[in-house]
């Protein structure tokens, strides 16, 4: 009973923590002057993506590499497709109102770049040190927009934006997003040891594990901020979650724990999971190519999408 009940005090922090991120990520972007997208690319997607990181490091610790890998993979698929899916079945996301392409043009690089380096079988710190250096290429490109955007001083839309203070105190911001990076993983990692102790009764292996518990547990911080994204209707803090943890869970999670010792690829990743994870990412076209909104509709066909994906997993 204590494990069940770990496990949805796990869950109430992460909704707390998330919802205290995205106010301070927005209000720091009015402060400064720069995009929620920015914002979202970086403070948050970093900050929700803590407990993915945290795991894969654990995991590589305690030889269970399966977990570190199927976290990743099985994470970035539970981003978009259930992240995005079930905030959008409550309040559609209107992703046509921003510009979000170089962003994910930037994601699907990064996705060819992971897929193209599993495919000798392992990742190790050479493989690492590749996928840092993209990030820092993908980082210095956001600071420099950042820059630009300040630079021209180009105003913030707050209109119909809850929460939303152009003049709120810097310390109180700070709070928000203190609160909002400790929290999350906190509660990531109370629900996620607690739910992984309940699915190891069952006897499921760790690469089942990572791929399907471990990985929608560590995507529940996603799902908190983005729900709270979506019903504050700040549709770019949501999708530039999204994929600026993708981004990171690709570039950052595995590369650094590449230091850790090295991450042997499962033929059945080579075979299905990365080309779901491809595929999940490329239904995003038409939301940002085309200027089509996530409307519930689309989010109830995503979640579903999900469904069968975990369905698969564990058949």
């Amino acid at each position: 009973m204590i494990t069940w009940v770990l496990t949805g005090l796990g869950l109430v922090i992460l909704l707390l923590a998330g919802d205290a991120l995205v106010k301070g990520a927005v209000n720091v972007s009015l402060r400064l002057g720069v995009p929620a997208l920015i914002v979202s690319l970086t403070i948050v997607a970093f900050g929700t993506s803590a407990p993915e990181l945290l795991i894969a490091i654990k995991a590589i610790q305690d030889n269970a590499p399966g977990i570190a890998l199927g976290n990743v993979v099985g994470s970035n698929t539970a981003n978009i497709l259930l992240v995005l899916g079930l905030p959008a079945m409550m309040a559609a996301l209107h992703t046509s109102e921003f510009d979000s392409r170089k962003s994910y043009v930037q994601m699907l690089l990064a996705s060819i770049l992971f897929i193209a380096l599993a495919y000798p079988g392992t990742f190790t710190w050479v493989s690492g040190v590749t996928l840092l250096a993209c990030l820092a290429l993908v980082l210095g490109d956001a600071l420099r927009d950042a820059r630009a955007h300040h630079k021209n001083g180009v105003p913030e839309n707050i209109d119909g934006i809850e929460d939303a203070d152009p003049d709120m105190p810097y310390w109180r911001i700070a709070l928000y997003i203190l609160l909002g990076l400790i929290g999350l993983p906190l509660g990531a990692n109370i629900l996620v040891e607690n739910a992984s102790a309940i699915a190891q009764n069952y006897g499921v292996s760790d690469t089942v594990i990572g791929l399907s518990l471990v990985a929608l547990g560590t995507s529940l911080p996603e799902l908190a901020t983005t729900m709270m994204a979506a019903l504050r209707r700040q549709a770019d803090v949501a999708l530039g979650n999204v994929i600026g943890s993708n981004m990171f869970n690709l570039l950052a999670i595995v590369g650094i724990a590449t230091f850790f010792g090295d991450i042997p690829v499962p033929q059945s990743f080579l075979e299905f999971d990365l080309w779901v994870m491809m595929g999940a990412s490329l239904l995003l076209i038409p939301f940002v190519f085309l200027k089509q909104d996530i409307t519930k509709p689309w989010g109830g066909v995503l979640a579903i999408l999900y469904v069968i994906y975990i369905g698969a997993v564990l058949i």
